[in-house]
């Protein structure tokens, strides 16, 4: 999975997203204030992310079971790939910056449409669990 990644990101840029990622996964706690970011800007981009939108709310209700300690049926690798996509997807510096208009969100949601395909298998198992516990993620 890293090297697929490194391959859509480059390796420099992986690199960078992928530190910060493995902060978050080390301190869960903090990954509120990046789900707070990442709801905001997919509730901004709604029509650019329709391909992706119920896959990506399914990935930020997995790190929020994940960052709670509800949800541990997945690797550290996974928790920090899943990370490194939704760090690049909220950065406003990336390889089309988000203030070109209508181009900007394009390689954000093909990082996150990349990231859900290569996580499919975890998804699938997160939706399943999701839907034996009766716990609200909110």
């Amino acid at each position: 999975m890293r090297k697929m990644a490194k391959k859509k990101y480059g390796k420099s840029g992986y690199k960078i997203f992928e530190s910060a990622a493995k902060d978050y996964a080390d301190h869960p706690e903090k990954t509120a204030g990046l789900i707070e970011k990442t709801i905001r800007k997919a509730n901004r981009n709604k029509t650019s992310l329709k391909n992706i939108w119920e896959k990506l709310h399914l990935l930020i209700d997995l790190i929020k079971a994940w960052s709670r300690g509800d949800y541990k049926n997945i690797s550290k690798k996974s928790i920090v790939f899943i990370i490194a996509s939704i760090l690049y997807f909220v950065s406003p510096i990336d390889i089309v910056p988000d203030f070109i208009v209508g181009f900007g969100i394009l390689d954000d949601a093909a990082v996150l449409s990349f990231a859900i395909k290569q996580l499919s298998s975890e998804l699938k198992k997160f939706n399943e669990w999701k839907k034996s516990e009766p716990i609200e993620l909110k």
